[in-house]
Order: C-alpha cells, then structure tokens, then sequence
C-alpha cells in the first residue's frame, strides 16, 4: 500500500489513490485528495455530493448508484462531471474517503 501526506500525516492509499481506512475520512483529507484529483477548492456542491455519498455508503455499506447520486444531489451527470472531473465513481468516491467502488476502472 501506498501511502499520501495529509497535513503532514501519512495516509494510507491503495494503489489507485483510494482512501484504506474509510474511518480514517475527514475533511482535510477531502481538500487534499481534491488537490490530487485537479480540484482547486471544493464548493458548497462538492460538499452536497460528498456528504451524500459519505451517509449513503455509511447507511448501505457501499457507493450509491450515480443515478442516485444525480437524483438526491439535483445536479446532472455532466454537472457532477464539472464538479468531479474524474467522474462520479472515481472523484467523488475518492473524495468522500469511500473504497475504490466495484467496477469502477
């Protein structure tokens, strides 16, 4: 495993950059893997889509759908795609401190 810094603490990362310990997820670490991902400063809809993704996944056990994630957030997929230019799967998840979710590439 991998490891990042996140305000001077290492984080451990699989080899696709996805958070190991979804426990471990806060805040800072969503600003630092923005900074990864390409994301200058995560807005109140980077924010709307993050907390979404974090209750879903702690309620389920795993990544919502993007449907659904387009249903609950009110954005569109091309708008998720302008918040999160990794996509929904890969940035989002990542973002929200989430497992590199089944079947994303």
């Amino acid at each position: 495993m991998a490891t990042v810094d996140v305000g001077g603490k290492p984080v451990e990362v699989d080899e696709d950059g996805f958070l190991c310990d979804p426990a471990l997820w806060n805040e800072d670490m969503a600003k630092a893997f923005a900074t990864f991902e390409g994301v200058k400063d995560l807005t109140e809809g980077h924010w709307k889509v993050i907390n979404f993704i974090r209750g879903y996944f702690q309620q389920f056990g795993v990544a919502p759908m993007v449907r659904k994630v387009c249903k609950e957030s009110g954005f569109t997929l091309p708008q998720i795609y302008e918040l999160f230019p990794s996509g929904p799967a890969k940035g989002a998840c990542k973002l929200a401190g989430l497992p590199k979710p089944t079947g994303c590439v």
